[in-house]
């Protein structure tokens, strides 16, 4: 018999919500272990941050976004900590 070399996905099936929450009990029954939930950790309300739409100067952004590549980080990241260092100061 000759073996498929790909998985045809159109011929298959979504697994539903229950099905996901049976398969997690049944691993967690299984193991003896909770499994973690997936997905990324709440903050705090102090620390979560709240989207706006500013407008900038092409100068600032591009700044930013110059110092952002120097540094590894995201461009809105060197303009919040610009922002934050003169309220705290």
């Amino acid at each position: 018999m000759k073996k498929q070399k790909e998985f045809n996905f159109h011929k298959s099936r979504r697994i539903t919500a229950h099905e996901v929450e049976t398969f997690r009990k049944a691993i967690e029954q299984k193991l003896g272990v909770r499994r973690a939930k997936r997905g990324r950790p709440r903050k705090s309300p102090g620390t979560k941050f709240e989207p706006i739409s500013i407008r900038l100067h092409p100068l600032a952004i591009a700044w930013a976004k110059k110092e952002a590549k120097r540094r590894g980080t995201g461009y809105q990241t060197v303009i919040n900590e610009v922002i934050l260092k003169k309220v705290t100061q």
